[in-house]
């Protein structure tokens, strides 16, 4: 006799709550990135993919402000671009200096010592960054092949300065890699007139779109690296193609295949992720659109609104304010009020996300974004107005419509 099992009782239809995600990250999508992502599939070497893909390449270079031919995406999450990097550019062994002034410096240590590297740190406290003559000192005694720093923190929102780095590792032979997850698109970038060798991104930030791919940019030095460790798997190896000795220690990052697959030869290394690169696309394609300043400047704007708006609210910011992000701030949690249950009343009550943070800042501070499709003064509004009555309801002394009416003073300071 057969026994039948109940079936599982299937879930709905996918239906997520209205949100309004004003923390430092994911952020609420530019509406059309979302219709960009439910077009119809194409083959991966349709002439319409093969377009887009050349498309998405020519608007990246305009995001990265460079001429960089390596400009691409890296299926996976911004921290798929990192590991690409870094696990492409350093070889077991190499010398990887790592400046660190949050969780993301840490990360990248990490990254670089699971590829074999002999990492080296330095430090500042969190809420502070790195003089250019600290790196240079810090470069001319660990004599590494690579430099690896972020240049956006959001553990801490602080924004590293790069316009000098690059100029200083040219000088001493080190290659320059930055992570720009959290910093670009609404923050200063310029990765040919800075001397960024490499670079990665992910779209979920100041890009206005969803976690998922990771926008990569390679000067052509890195490039000659990349190549130089070029390996092609057996599968899809043809005569004359080249098996360095100390070829990527991996195949998924080898950035060696992907510039393949992204280039003239097409190489099958992997299926792209169709519905990705349509977002990511429809991400360059706004930024540009609008005008890479004018973004730039509306974060900053929102920025700056919001900054007035918590200080109107009488909340002390962390960190040193002249180095912090336009997209992202932290606020220090009041004394008594609980900051996890205060988080969920915004969410439960308003529908609006704001964070905590990480390792010594997590349940100390708040971490609220202004970034992407919500660096706009509706949502800093609505945010303070929001945060008011939660703090007040959690027992804090505020300022009646003290954080709007701030805001409201930068704005109409900026008509």
């Amino acid at each position: 006799m057969t026994t039948v099992l109940p079936g599982p009782t299937l879930p709905g239809p996918i239906d997520p709550p209205a949100r309004l995600l004003m923390g430092p990250g994911p952020i609420s999508a530019y509406p059309s990135v979302l219709r960009a992502m439910s077009a119809p599939l194409v083959g991966q070497y349709d002439p319409f993919m093969t377009t887009a893909m050349a498309e998405t390449q020519e608007l990246y270079r305009g995001v990265w402000n460079t001429t960089n031919d390596a400009t691409l995406l890296i299926d996976g999450t911004s921290r798929a671009g990192i590991e690409a990097a870094i696990v492409s550019l350093v070889r077991p062994g190499d010398r990887v200096l790592v400046p660190v002034f949050g969780r993301f410096g840490h990360l990248l240590a990490e990254i670089a010592e699971r590829a074999m590297a002999e990492v080296h740190t330095i430090e500042t406290a969190w809420g502070q960054v790195f003089t250019p003559a600290a790196v240079e000192q810090a470069i001319v005694r660990v004599r590494p092949t690579l430099l690896a720093l972020v240049q956006g923190d959001t553990s801490t929102t602080m924004n590293q300065p790069l316009d000098e780095i690059g100029e200083i590792c040219a000088r001493h032979g080190v290659l320059f890699y930055t992570d720009a997850t959290a910093s670009l698109g609404g923050n200063p970038f310029e990765a040919d007139a800075w001397g960024v060798d490499a670079a990665s991104a992910g779209l979920q930030k100041c890009l206005g779109g969803p976690s998922g791919s990771a926008p990569l940019t390679l000067s052509p030095r890195a490039v000659e690296v990349v190549t130089s460790r070029k390996k092609v798997e057996a599968g899809i190896r043809e005569d004359g193609d080249p098996d360095a000795a100390d070829f990527v220690r991996s195949n998924y990052f080898d950035l060696g295949m992907i510039l393949d697959y992204w280039g003239p030869r097409r190489l099958n290394h992997h299926t792209e992720a169709t519905s990705m690169l349509y977002a990511a696309r429809e991400c360059a394609r706004v930024l540009l659109a609008e005008g890479r300043e004018a973004v730039i400047e509306r974060h900053r704007l929102a920025g700056a609104a919001m900054l007035a708006g918590v200080q109107g609210l009488g909340l002390q910011v962390f960190g040193d304010v002249a180095h912090k992000m336009h997209n992202v701030v932290a606020v220090e949690i009041p004394a008594g009020v609980a900051g996890d249950a205060a988080r969920q009343a915004m969410l439960d009550d308003f529908g609006i996300e704001i964070g905590t943070s990480f390792g010594p800042l997590h349940g100390r501070v708040w971490r609220i974004g202004t970034m992407g499709y919500n660096a706009r003064r509706d949502t800093v509004l609505t945010t303070l107005a929001a945060l008011e009555q939660v703090l007040r309801r959690f027992g804090a002394s505020v300022p009646v419509s003290g954080g709007v009416e701030a805001a409201a003073d930068v704005y109409a300071g900026a008509a």
